[in-house]
């Protein structure tokens, strides 16, 4: 039997190898060329060595533009600087010369609120012409438009201390100016920088003055005349040198946790069934994912479609919330549940585990293969609407980290309850076989065209042409919008990982965010006092 999560892998491997290219080897060549290098090289010398460098949005619009804005032109993620987390930010020059996308800032924004929410170090390689201006109407204006990079500059820099440093690597232009400005620290590069809020050439149509950048705003200029900028290096290598310095002299953080042998990650490309449909034990799954293969299952005997559960990753406690597939026997008398179906009892069951692990700290790790809330009128009668507002209200307040994988299926307001994006957890990824939607393709396609349906069986009739038409494009619809790829590509998920890179992924994300002690919800809180700052 072939492995559904192998092929996907290996196809999703493939299109990011691609998109890691940026805008293609012409164009690297063309950044050595000028003495620079690229953004993935930049970030690779900034790395602890053999550290895990967590790509966050790689995907995003990489199907889109006509595949001419991949990665949308910038990296982020987390990585590991002289044993510190950080968040880093790089331009990448070698897409349209690093301008800004309207997807752009979406990124960079997501890469500003992790660093706010785990209140770790953020870094700016900055290498970029600015906006793009043929779609300056997706990033100029709007509540989320570019202003809002500055606006948590700012709150970053005021009031939750947060680190932020920048490396102007190339040009910076505008009002792009003012994401180095409102760091804490700024480190140009001689030669190949600039920083300005126009350039030469805007200055001459501007003023009638002629001047050249690295007069108007080189790292000589702006460390030694203005005062913009605090250090200038001689060369790419010397400024990340120089940001490994400055990120060293920083408070050392708590990265506690250690690698417990697990189980054999292999296994788990052979555990989800070749049809997604089908049943398979979400235990076997967890006891990979988990230290010692070690789940303290919480009413185990109870609501059973729902895994509830003590662990650990890496050696860092968590608390467990899963789904369980296939048909659960219920008790004596009972008739058996559907799995991956949240019912009224496993509502309640989960909502408690979601307080006590509140109450104790620790942090939640949410498991999704969730097709959706139970209907009917025994659900109904048993109060499944309000059992369901106590699950999501015990999700959506729980003060403490919360951190997504989906695995399989994720949709319906099942989707919303397991700490779905509109909920803002720490970090959201997801495994290739993720499907993401209201409801699945089939489903779709019966409630829309349902009536057709059954009377064309009715008469033993084949359906309308039209009609057969319409359900066609449907169902290749729903297939295109449930593959986790189109998710990666919106931002709906932070990442695609694969099964053997999960543990380590899930140790990085967890040390991330438990850098932050105080209440996890939304992008950002303001400390107790910080009218003190």
């Amino acid at each position: 039997m072939s492995s559904r999560l192998r092929e996907l892998s290996d196809e999703v491997r493939q299109l990011e190898a691609r998109l890691k290219q940026g805008g293609g080897e012409d164009k690297i060549a063309r950044q050595h060329k000028q003495g620079k290098l690229t953004a993935r090289e930049r970030i690779a010398l900034l790395c602890d060595k053999d550290t895990r460098f967590v790509e966050i949005g790689l995907l995003v619009a990489y199907d889109e533009y006509e595949g001419q804005a991949p990665a949308a032109g910038v990296v982020t993620g987390i990585l590991t600087v002289e044993g510190r987390r950080a968040v880093v930010i790089a331009n990448d020059a070698t897409v349209k010369a690093g301008s800004w996308w309207p997807e752009t800032i979406k990124k960079m924004l997501r890469a500003q609120e992790i660093a706010m929410r785990c209140r770790i170090p953020i870094i700016y390689l900055v290498d970029s012409a600015g906006v793009n201006l043929p779609y300056q109407g997706g990033v100029f204006p709007g509540q989320y438009g570019a202003s809002r990079l500055f606006y948590y500059n700012s709150i970053m820099r005021r009031y939750l201390r947060i680190p932020q440093l920048a490396a102007v690597m190339g040009p910076c232009i505008a009002g792009g100016a003012y994401l180095p400005a409102l760091s804490d620290l700024i480190v140009m590069v001689k030669g190949t920088s600039f920083m300005g809020l126009g350039g030469p050439n805007l200055v001459k149509g501007a003023t009638g003055q002629s001047i050249d950048g690295e007069t108007l705003g080189g790292a000589v200029t702006h460390t030694e005349v203005s005062g913009v900028a605090h250090y200038a290096a001689d060369n790419d290598e010397a400024c990340i040198t120089k940001l490994r310095d400055l990120i060293a002299r920083l408070p050392a953080q708590a990265l506690a946790g250690s690698s417990v042998a697990s189980g054999s990650t292999e296994q788990l490309y052979d555990l989800l069934p070749a049809d997604h449909r089908m049943s398979y034990d979400m235990h076997e799954l967890l006891r990979v994912i988990v230290d010692d293969a070690v789940l303290d299952e919480f009413q185990g005997n109870l609501a059973r479609e729902m895994i509830c559960g003590d662990a650990r990753v890496m050696g860092i406690p968590v608390g467990v919330i899963a789904n369980q597939r296939g048909l659960i026997k219920g008790r004596p008398g009972e008739k058996p549940r559907f799995g991956g179906i949240v019912y009224a009892e496993s509502a309640e069951k989960v909502a408690y585990f979601i307080d006590r692990c509140d109450r104790e700290r620790i942090p939640l790790l949410f498991v999704q293969d969730v097709s959706g809330f139970m209907v009917g009128p025994e659900a109904e009668h048993e109060g499944i609407i309000r059992a369901g507002a106590r699950f999501v209200e015990a999700m959506a307040t729980a003060r403490v980290p919360k951190i997504v994988l989906t695995v399989n299926h994720a949709s319906g307001a099942g989707y919303y309850a397991m700490a779905g994006q509109g909920f803002d957890p720490d970090f959201i990824f997801s495994w290739p076989t993720g499907r993401m939607a209201v409801m699945e393709g089939e489903s779709a396609v019966h409630a829309v065209h349902g009536p057709a349906i059954d009377a064309a069986k009715t008469k033993k009739q084949p359906l309308p042409r039209d009609v057969a038409t319409a359900v066609d494009e449907m169902r290749a619809d729903y297939e295109h919008q449930l593959d986790a790829r189109f998710a990666g590509a919106r931002g709906f998920i932070d990442a695609i990982v694969y099964p053997e890179d999960t543990r380590e992924v899930l140790h990085i994300a967890l040390t991330s965010a438990l850098q932050n002690h105080g209440p996890h919800l939304g992008p950002f809180v303001l400390p107790a006092h910080f009218g003190d700052a």
